[in-house]
Formats: structure tokens, sequence, C-alpha cells
């Protein structure tokens, strides 16, 4: 014992979590020689403890060590000799019968062209036979299945399919046979399990419960408090709780457990049922959370972890959280492997183990100093949580969030009765929709106060900042915690530490309010770094207003860009055609900044884009309009010309060949005269110059971001001083061209690319336009 807490389990936890993290990154031989080693080393250890019996700690961390190392050995070798492993690596063809182990979840990312991400949806399966090259065999072992959504999506984890797809390796650090890439509905499909089907109708009464009484937001937020069902919550519902560090409410954890069985347990208790009683009523709630919500990383560690936890109540021994926590994460290692390299499942532990190790004496502390009992609890557990987990948040997203205490302190006592409510609705939605729609209906304020706080704390100027990602960025966070940490606690530091706060907040702040920066006055347009895809803003001359043209392949990139540049009206946003790289960023947008009408042209596929475009326009009320070729529309600072497509054109081509259906706009700003292609291509390009009309500008926006199909004879009838490439970094499409890129520079023109630059301003300047980028707003250039 150390200080009031148990720690004799935690180096064997951590043993266990370093040993199988070996074995999942470096393979079964480094798993195979440490399990050697702690063989070899086990009767050195046994002749200490004999003569020092306090030894036997090292001893029990030692024989857990190679119990965990033998067991990735064993698995690993199985794995990397399976035949399905063995026809992955030649990237043969395969007939499997599998069994699914979770549903197919739609894929959730950037789209692009006339394709979407979340068309392909990613299962997990064990398999039972596998046919390769004509063999037929039976070969068991996990599989992730890539498949059509359309033709997945009623399935659940329990069904029995057979597919044929291509098997490729899988990701280092997974312990599967191989990633198996499917383009077909499954066949021979057995009947789903009872209890998972059943468990598939509880959420779907979930969600249409709350898609029947609550606000579009909140009818998405109650499933992910719930059973994690994030599907329903809209893209800029999402950014606000990422950046306001609310992201964990919408991850089913040891809180939404801890929720529901503390639930179960009070009303137990107010009946005066005995420890034994309330621990069976608690375990069968925690069986039908866990049936219910899936078996995700972090319910499994939840469950575990409260089961042992249940075992101590009936057994009446004094409950101790720190080995509780240690022997969950021993026991869900020793048995799933795969957890160990589970970002989810790193959160929950760490943020447990911070509130087990740091709220209780920062709660005390702050009791010490005069705060009330209640408010020194609400105010340690999110502060304690963050700190301990911000580390790995960084190293994941690359971003810190400066708001996350407040936003969990103001939105966490609303969490459980939402949750609970939610339940209750879960529940009693296959009996009555009327009683099913009254417990969400009590649900309703508690998520409305949710939305609110994620709403205005990511609202506010710099609620995240970047940080460095990947392990380099989450040691350096996690080291300045530790000395932090180290250093707050001589009272002498912490006046010095409220001090330096205190001279930043009344000095630097308004000083760096006074130094030029981003966004830069006067900028006319601006190629805002979307990604692989185009996300345009011209500014009309009006204060806080500007046109936006295209809104990129990201959810969220375009509405940052915005925020950035301090746009709080839209009256006009173009999509110059439906492909995903150029419209996907719509709906963030609308929900973040009241846009006046949308426009697109006279090709209206690809279908899907069309209606997504329709539906997110009427969910915020905005008229969706045609843009037509000879159109004029004008602001103070702003005129915009319509060149392009010709209508007769456009209906003779698919979604596949939109491009050179794409909207074509001269744009006469203050800094000159800017020509926006969308992605015309050759063709596109030719009956451009053959129109007649003046093509000449003093800045191009590059069509198709660089690509090759770029004519030079298009690029001389433009003859721009500034091209802009809106370019994804290490983009897999080889843009832009060298080929453009050299034409271009060969010509006098100067070629901006935003992968390079990041957001892209465009002013006027003396002697014609001039730039500045958003990685270095000191520095403005001339034409």
């Amino acid at each position: 014992m150390t200080a009031g807490l148990d720690l004799r389990l935690v180096p064997a936890a951590l043993a266990v979590w370093a040993v199988t993290l070996t074995g999942l990154l470096a393979g079964w031989v480094p798993a195979a020689v440490l399990a050697s080693l702690a063989l070899l080393a086990a009767p050195l250890v046994w002749q200490v403890v004999h003569s020092r019996p306090t030894a036997r700690g090292a001893l029990v961390v030692l024989l857990l060590a190679g119990v965990a190392a033998t067991g990735m050995a064993v698995r690993g070798y199985g794995i990397e000799h399976h035949p399905v492993r063995l026809a992955a690596e030649h990237g043969e063809r395969a007939t499997l019968r599998v069994t699914l182990t979770s549903r197919p979840t739609p894929l959730r990312g950037a789209a692009f062209g006339a394709r979407r991400a979340q068309d392909r949806s990613v299962a997990r399966a064990e398999v039972r036979t596998a046919e390769i090259a004509g063999r037929r065999m039976r070969a068991g072992g996990p599989v992730v299945l890539l498949v059509p959504t359309a033709g997945w999506r009623d399935l659940v984890a329990g069904q029995q399919v057979t597919v044929r797809g291509e098997v490729a390796p899988p990701r280092a650090g997974e312990l599967t046979l191989a990633a198996v890439q499917v383009f077909h509905p499954p066949t021979e499909i057995t009947p789903a399990p009872g209890w998972q089907r059943t468990a598939e109708d509880l959420r779907e009464g979930l969600r249409r419960v709350s898609a029947d009484v609550l606000s579009p937001a909140a009818a998405g937020l109650l499933p992910g408090l719930v059973v994690g069902d994030t599907g329903g919550l809209p893209p800029e519902v999402e950014q606000d709780f990422e950046t306001a560090g609310l992201s964990h409410l919408t991850a089913v954890s040891g809180a939404n457990l801890a929720i529901v069985c503390g639930a179960v347990l009070g009303l137990l208790y107010l009946v005066g049922a005995g420890p034994v009683v309330s621990a069976v009523g608690a375990a069968l709630a925690l069986v039908g959370f866990v049936v219910l919500a899936g078996p995700e990383p972090s319910v499994l560690r939840a469950a575990v972890m409260g089961a042992i936890t249940l075992l101590a109540l009936v057994f009446g021994r004094q409950r101790s959280a720190l080995p509780v926590l240690a022997a969950s994460v021993i026991s869900l290692l020793l048995f799933q492997p795969d957890l160990a390299a589970s970002a989810g499942f790193a959160l929950s532990v760490v943020a447990t183990a911070g509130l087990v190790l740091l709220a209780p004496r920062w709660s005390a502390s702050l009791r010490a100093s005069g705060v009330p009992i209640g408010v020194a609890e609400a105010i340690a557990v999110p502060l304690a949580a963050h700190v301990v987990t911000a580390p790995l948040i960084a190293a994941f997203s690359g971003a810190i969030s400066l708001v996350a205490v407040p936003a969990n302190l103001l939105a966490g006592p609303v969490v459980a009765p939402a949750t609970v409510f939610g339940v209750l609705a879960t529940v009693a939605a296959p009996a009555s929709t009327w009683l099913a729609g009254a417990f969400a209906w009590l649900a309703a304020p508690e998520l409305e106060w949710i939305l609110l706080v994620a709403d205005r704390a990511a609202a506010i100027p710099g609620a995240a900042f970047d940080w460095p990602s990947g392990t380099v960025g989450g040691l350096l966070l996690a080291a300045l915690v530790v000395v932090g940490l180290v250093a707050l606690r001589g009272k002498r530091i912490r006046w010095l530490v409220a001090v330096a706060v205190l001279l930043g907040a009344l000095v630097l702040v308004p000083v760096r309010g006074m130094l030029p920066g981003w966004p830069v006055p006067g900028w006319s347009m601006v190629a805002c770094d979307v990604g692989q895809g185009d996300g345009l803003v011209l500014a009309t001359g009006r204060p806080d207003e500007a046109v936006v043209v295209d809104t990129g392949p990201d959810s969220r990139r375009a509405a940052e860009c915005l925020h950035r540049l301090g746009v709080r009206r839209i009256p006009l946003a173009v999509l110059t055609h439906l492909h995903a790289d150029h419209v996907s960023g719509l709906a963030a947008l609308m929900g973040k900044i009241p846009v006046d009408a949308v426009a697109v042209g006279p090709l209206r596929q690809p279908a899907w884009a069309l209606d997504e475009v329709v539906r997110d326009a009427r969910a915020h009320r905005v008229p969706v309009l045609p843009m037509p070729s000879g159109q004029r529309v004008s602001w103070p600072g702003l005129v915009l010309d319509v060149l392009g497509p010709d209508p007769a054109l456009a209906r003779t081509q698919s979604a596949d060949d939109a491009n050179d259906a794409s909207i074509v706009l001269l744009a006469t700003t203050r800094a000159g005269r800017v020509l926006l292609t969308g992605d015309i291509e050759l063709p596109g390009q030719g009956r451009l110059v053959v129109s007649g009309a003046d093509l000449r500008a003093d800045v191009l926006k590059i069509p198709h971001h660089g690509s090759r199909y770029t004519t030079p004879r298009f690029l001389q009838a433009v003859r721009p001083r500034l091209a802009v490439i809106s370019v994804g970094a290490g983009n897999s499409y080889g843009h832009p061209s060298p080929f453009v890129v050299d034409t271009l520079t060969r010509a006098g023109t100067r070629v901006l690319r935003t992968d390079q630059e990041g957001d892209i301003a465009i002013l006027p300047g003396p002697q014609g336009p001039r730039y500045v980028s958003r990685g270095d707003p000191l520095r403005a250039t001339e034409s």
C-alpha cells in the first residue's frame, strides 16, 4: 500500500500491456523471445522470493507477462501461417463462410468524386470455412470485411454469410488474418441470433422515437449518449463536440455503465435490498447494457471492471478502484489482445486511473480551501480526466482543447439523467411508442443544454490549438503534464503560475490581437485548405459577408476556414458540380453560418449528392437555385459572371464525367479578375477558349486540382499572374501535375498550392494582386 492506494497489480497490468503491444506491433518472434526469457528467469525469481517474501510481486509480474507473451507468440504464429493470410500476401481471391462479430458500420471521412466514404462499410467476422484456388478448407480466424453499404446495412452480429472477394494483408497491429474487399451482397444468409436481433430492434426503436420527438441535433445525440450510435449526429455538432472536448460523451464507456448500474443499485437500495440482491440486479443491468451497446473495447473494459466490483460487493470485501482497474486490464488483454492497440481502450483506462489517483486529492484540496464538496468534485473530476488524457488525445488528433474542462463541468450534471431517460425510452419502445416518446421528451432539456454548451464552447476564439500529433507529440505533452503536476505541488509555484496566467490574459492576448495575423485585412478571395478538394471564399464588400464556391471533401474544414475569416453570413454558396470533394462540407457550413441560397449547375448527378444537398438545404430552410450560363450576380465589392457550362452539353453527361459540367465563374473583385474553373478538363477548356469569352484573369483557380488534363492553350488564354491550386497533401492522384506547374512557371505565373501554403488570401496591391498565406501572415507578396 502506498499513500492509501493498493498498487500491487499495477506493475503486472503495465507489463502485460507492454508485452501484448510488443507482440502486436513487432510480431510473434519478439513475443516468443520474451516468453522464453520469462521462463528462464522464473526459477531465479522463485529463489529470491524464498529468501525475500516481499519480492512476490516481481514473481506475479513475471508470470503474467510470460503468459501474455506466450499467448501472443502462439496467436501470432498461427495467424502468420494461416492459409488465408498466405493467400492475402499474394492478393488472391477467396470464398469465405464467415460469422459476423460486428454489424457493418459505414466508413466515415472525406469523400471524393462521385463516391462517398459511407458507401462502403466495415465489419468484423470469424472465418468458418475458406475456398482458395479451388481448395476448400476449415479455417478459423478473424477477418475484416470492406463491403458495399447498400447490400449489408441490415445485417447484425451473429449472422452467417458467404462472401467472395480479394484478400489483402491487414493493418499492422491487428491479430487479423486478412482484409477482404467485397463488392457484392452476401449470399446464404442465416437468421440473426434472437438476442442480437432484439438488441438491434431496441436500437432502431430509440432512433425512431428520438426522430419523432426531438430536434434533429438532439435526435442524433440521444442514441450517441445511450449506445454510442452517432450515425444521426449532424457534422457541425460532431465538430463542436470535438473542439469542446465532449466527444467522449458519444463513445460508450464506463461512464455509461456506471450511470445505468448506479441507477439500478440506487433503486434497489431504496427498496431495502441487500448486497447480494443488489449485485445480482446490477449484474443483470450490466449484461443487458453490454448486449445493447455491443462489445466495444471501452464497454468490455467497463463490464469486466464492473463484474469484479460486483464480486467484491457480494463477498463483502472493501472495494479498491485501482486494483479493480488493473485486474480488468490484465483480464481483457489476456483474452482480447487487440485491445492493447485500441485508442478507445487506452483513453478509457487512463481516464479511470486519473479519476482514481488525482480527482480525490484535488477535490480534498479544494474542500480544504473552502470550496463546497459538490463544487469541488464537479471541478476535480473533469479536470483530472482531461489532464491525464490530454497527451493521448493530442497524439491521436493533433489538437488540444482549452475549453474541455469548463465545457465538461457545465455539461456533466445533465449527462446522467439524459442517459437514464434514453435507456428507459429504449426499453419502452417495443411495448409503447407513447411511453418511449415521453421518456425521450424528458431527456430533451438535458440534450439541448449539452448541445448549447458544445456550441458556445466551440465558438470561443482559440478554443483549441494545434499540437504535434503522433508518438512524439503525445510524449512531449505527457512530459509537460508530469513536470507541471510535480511543480504545482509547491504553493509558491502555484502562485507564480497564477500570476503568469493573469499576465497572459491582461497583456499577451491584447498585444496578440494588435499584431498582424490571420485573417489579413482587405482580402478579396481566400482558397481554403480543405484537403483534396475545392473551398473558395469571395468577399462581397460587406462586413462579415462572403460568397462561397464549393465546400471541400471534409465535413468540417470549410466551416473552420470561414470561422477563421470571421464570416458570419453567406448570401450565396455555389456548388460548381456535385462531386463529393466539392459538396461534402455544405451541411456543416449551413449549420454554422446563415446561408441565403445554394446554387447548382445544370447537371444533377450523382443523384445521391443532389438528394443530400436538397435535404440539408431544406433542413436549414435554404433554397436550392439553378445557376445557368450567362447569369450575372453582383454585390458592392464582387461581380460574378457565369461562363459555363452549356446546359445542352450538361444534359448528355453522367455522374462519372461531371467534371466538364462544372460551373465556371469569372469573379471581378477589388484584387482583380479571378477565374474559377471547378474541375473542367480538356473538352471543357477547349469550349471556353473557342467561345469568344474574354478569359483573361489576374488569378486563375487551376482546374481539377492541377491534374494533367489542363491544356497550355487554355493557360495562355487566361495568362494569370497568380495560379491557385487547391490540392491535398500527399494525395494518391499525383496532383498537381509537374507538367502543369512547369508550364505556368515558365510563363511567369506564380503558383500557389494549398498543400504547401495552407489557406491562401488574395488581396489588392498597387501593381496587381498580392497574396498572403496563413502559414506566414506577416508576408505579403506581390504578383
